[in-house]
């Protein structure tokens, strides 16, 4: 039988936002878990909120911090990373959050072979894993589906994180857009952590051109097939959030946001 729809919200949503305004909203539109975000300026991590002061935040609303996002470039391991990977574990812990998402090299010039590449993720994972479990949370890997990034696909972070076992502290992160944008066609719900969920209306844009800000809320228009990738996954044993994650400005300039993201999962709910 298929799970339920259970939705959260990615700090991305509103990065304006003060968090208790967003936990507030978050709360109105019965969704009850959210993620925080450590690239935005003059919120929560970067701002310097205490982790103490997110999770009493959250504690008084009964929302969960699903994760922190994110440890950028996990998958290219070095003494920055590491310190990085502490401070956002610390962190992570000290807020309740269940867990870091982990985003792999996105950017042109790397002149890596694959089997580099592999070797580098296999790296990064056999370092985070310990530092995970001394922290009590969860590592979830999201690969990106850009032609520039160094893991588009789901399978090769599969494959990487059975090979240095680690299958206790890392799940993977299935997100609509990327999975759209790599041509992928297998999902992992035994092994999906996290799903995060954004919409593309743009018919005319090539596919390698569309990019973070072509990410809208989930509606009618939508063209990466959100609504199969939800059923597909929820009718094969994932029973774990959709966190709305769109980057586009026209979104973070709407005037009523939540009225907006009511439209988005009234959608979606639709049998």
């Amino acid at each position: 039988m298929k799970s339920p729809l259970r939705f959260a919200l990615n700090r991305m949503v509103a990065p304006d936002l003060a968090l208790a305004d967003f936990i507030q909203m978050a709360k109105a539109l019965k969704c009850d878990a959210i993620e925080i975000r450590n690239d935005l300026k003059n919120r929560e991590i970067e701002y310097g909120m205490p982790a103490t002061r997110v999770r009493e935040l959250c504690a008084a609303q009964g929302i969960t911090v699903l994760s922190i996002n994110a440890l950028y470039p996990f998958d290219v391991w070095n003494d920055e990373r590491r310190a990085q990977a502490l401070e956002l574990a610390t962190y992570a812990r000290e807020c309740g959050a269940q867990g870091l998402v982990m985003c792999p090299f996105n950017e042109p010039g790397d002149t890596r072979t694959d089997a580099h590449r592999a070797a580098a993720l296999r790296t990064a994972l056999s370092e985070l894993a310990p530092i995970l479990r001394e922290y009590g949370i969860l590592g979830f890997v999201e690969p990106l589906g850009f032609e520039v990034s160094a893991l588009r696909r789901k399978r090769v972070a599969v494959e990487a994180i059975k090979s240095i076992g680690g299958l206790d502290v890392f799940r993977v992160v299935h997100d609509t857009f990327h999975h759209h944008l790599a041509g992928e066609h297998e999902f992992f719900p035994e092994l999906t952590g996290l799903v995060h969920i954004s919409g593309v209306e743009d018919r005319d844009a090539p596919l390698n051109a569309i990019g973070d800000g072509h990410r809208v809320l989930v509606g009618e228009g939508d063209i990466l097939g959100n609504a199969v990738q939800i059923d597909t996954l929820l009718s094969t044993g994932y029973s774990g959030y959709l966190s709305f994650e769109p980057f586009a400005e026209s979104v973070h300039g709407l005037a009523d946001i939540q009225q907006a993201l009511g439209a988005s999962i009234a959608h979606l709910q639709k049998p």
